[in-house]
C-alpha cells in the first residue's frame, strides 16, 4: 500500500475584520481554522484580521476566543503568519504569542514553491489617498503608540469606535481612484523587492492583475473581505486559486 501524502497547500486570507457586531463572520472563520485551514502547512494573515485593536490588554472574551481557536491551529503544527492592517496596527508580541502567531514586516518577500512573492497588507500602496497616508506614517510612529496604548481601556474603545465612524463615511465620499491602490507604487514595490508577484489585500477587491513589469509578466493578486463571504488563497505547487466560502446556515453548526 503506498504512504499518503498529504498535499502541499499554502492558504493567504486579509480583512475579515472580526468582531462581536458579526458573530456570522467569526463562525466562519473558526470553521475555516478547523477545516481547510487545518490542512494546510501555512496560513498567512495578511492585516485586518480585527475591525480594530485597542491593545494586548484588552480583556474581551472574544478576543480570547479568537486567540484560543488560532492556538489550536498552531498547535497542529501549522505555521500562521501575519502582517498588520490598518485596523488592527497595534496588535502586539503578547497576543501574537498567545494565538500562535508568527509577527512579519509590512512588506515581506516569501519563497511560494520554488517563487519569489512579496507580502503586504496593502495599504501603502494607496498612495492618492494622502489623509489616510499621512495618519498612517504619524500612527506608526513608536511615541504615538506608546501615548494611544497609555490610555484607558475605554476611552481607548471610544478613540476606535469614532475612528470606525469616520473611516465609513470616508469611503463613501472618496473615489474610487483614490481608495485603490496606484500602479505605479506597485511597480516600484516590485521592483524593489525584485519579484513579478505581488499579493496583498486592503482594498476589498478580489482579482488577479496582470501586467508587464520591466519586460517581463507580472501579476497582482487582491485578496477578498470577508463581509459578506469568506475569501481565501488557495496555493499549491501547481496552481493559485481565489476562493469564496459562504456563511454557515444553522444547519451547518
Amino acid at each position: 500500500m503506498p504512504f499518503y501524502t498529504p498535499m502541499k497547500k499554502t492558504l493567504m486570507i486579509a480583512d475579515l475584520h472580526l468582531s462581536e457586531d458579526r458573530p456570522d463572520i467569526t463562525a466562519l472563520f473558526f470553521d475555516f481554522l478547523q477545516t481547510s485551514a487545518s490542512q494546510a502547512q501555512v496560513l498567512y494573515i495578511l492585516g485586518d484580521l480585527f475591525e480594530y485593536w485597542i491593545g494586548d490588554d484588552d480583556p474581551s472574551p472574544f478576543i480570547a476566543q479568537v486567540a484560543f481557536e488560532l492556538k489550536k491551529l498552531a498547535n497542529l503544527g501549522i505555521k500562521i503568519y501575519f502582517i498588520h492592517g490598518n485596523r488592527d496596527f497595534l496588535l502586539g508580541k503578547k497576543f501574537a504569542k498567545k494565538s500562535g502567531m508568527i509577527l512579519l514586516p509590512e512588506h515581506y518577500c516569501i519563497e511560494l514553491y520554488g517563487q519569489q512573492v512579496l507580502i503586504m497588507h496593502g495599504d501603502t500602496l494607496c498612495t492618492l489617498d494622502v489623509e489616510y497616508q499621512n495618519f498612517r506614517q504619524k500612527s506608526r510612529k513608536k511615541w504615538w503608540q506608546w501615548m494611544i496604548l497609555s490610555l484607558p481601556l475605554f476611552v481607548r474603545r471610544k478613540i476606535a469606535n469614532d475612528a470606525r465612524q469616520r473611516s465609513e463615511m470616508n469611503g463613501k465620499s472618496k473615489s474610487v481612484e483614490i481608495t485603490d491602490v496606484t500602479q505605479l507604487d506597485v511597480e516600484k514595490q516590485m521592483l524593489n523587492h525584485q519579484v513579478s508577484l505581488l499579493i496583498h489585500g486592503h482594498t476589498h477587491r478580489p482579482a488577479t492583475h496582470e501586467f508587464t513589469l520591466n519586460g517581463t509578466n507580472a501579476k497582482r493578486i487582491v485578496l477578498g473581505d470577508w463581509y459578506t463571504q469568506g475569501s481565501v488563497l488557495e496555493i499549491t505547487p501547481d496552481q493559485m486559486i481565489l476562493k469564496n466560502r459562504p456563511f454557515m446556515t444553522i444547519n451547518d453548526k
